[in-house]
């Protein structure tokens, strides 16, 4: 048995897909252990046997999928000198806001054991919006040492602003909000590299 928080990954991973499918489907306050349980078709105990409660869960949820964004953000400074400076921006920046339904964020800051787990984790180095600020400066930094990105660029304000207004659009959405987000991403990343009359084009 695996000690409580350290649920083995394929199982907390079962776990967060079926939690995400509870909120898409039934809204936040559906979600609760044994509908987590019951839609992950798991015992109705093995949450709480893996973590201390529903506030960990829906903590380590967020937290894993910031990881993941992290990861997918680490991948562009390979990508320099490929496809298009914006195109690659907002692909990432539209990644993170889509990793998480607006529903589970909103949990994850309104309730305060959830809260509080979450800070602390970033606080103590887990992989988030800092990790993939860097990782955007400096794909910058390397798109402007090919030419690619305007040579005063100032890459490191750059990547604070993107990554600042998606943490700000990703913890103040709502479920209904319109879909017009994407258009105010590709904006903002052609404001940033100073190229107003050709922002990025995602399908």
């Amino acid at each position: 048995m695996s000690p409580r928080g350290v649920a083995i990954p394929d199982l907390r991973e079962r776990l967060f897909a079926a939690a995400e499918r509870v909120v898409a489907r039934d809204g936040a306050s559906a979600l609760t252990s044994r509908a987590v349980t019951d839609e992950a078709g798991c015992a109705k105990g093995v949450l709480h046997t893996h973590f201390s409660g529903l506030d960990e869960f829906i903590s380590e949820l967020v937290l894993d999928r910031f990881a993941r964004s992290a990861r997918h953000a680490e991948e562009l400074t390979g990508r320099a000198g490929q496809g298009r400076v914006a195109d690659n921006l907002a692909e990432i920046a539209l990644a993170l806001l889509d990793s998480l339904p607006a529903a589970v964020v909103s949990l994850a800051m309104t309730r305060p054991g959830a809260s509080l787990h979450t800070r602390q984790a970033l606080e103590s180095g887990a992989p988030g919006f800092t990790a993939m600020q860097q990782s955007i400066a400096g794909y910058l930094e390397a798109e402007r040492h090919l030419g690619r990105v305007a040579h005063d660029t100032d890459a490191v304000t750059a990547a604070l602003a993107l990554v600042g207004t998606v943490h700000h659009l990703l913890m103040t959405r709502s479920p209904d909000d319109p879909p017009d987000v994407r258009q105010t991403i590709e904006r903002l990343v052609a404001l940033l590299l100073g190229d107003r009359s050709h922002p990025a084009r995602l399908s």
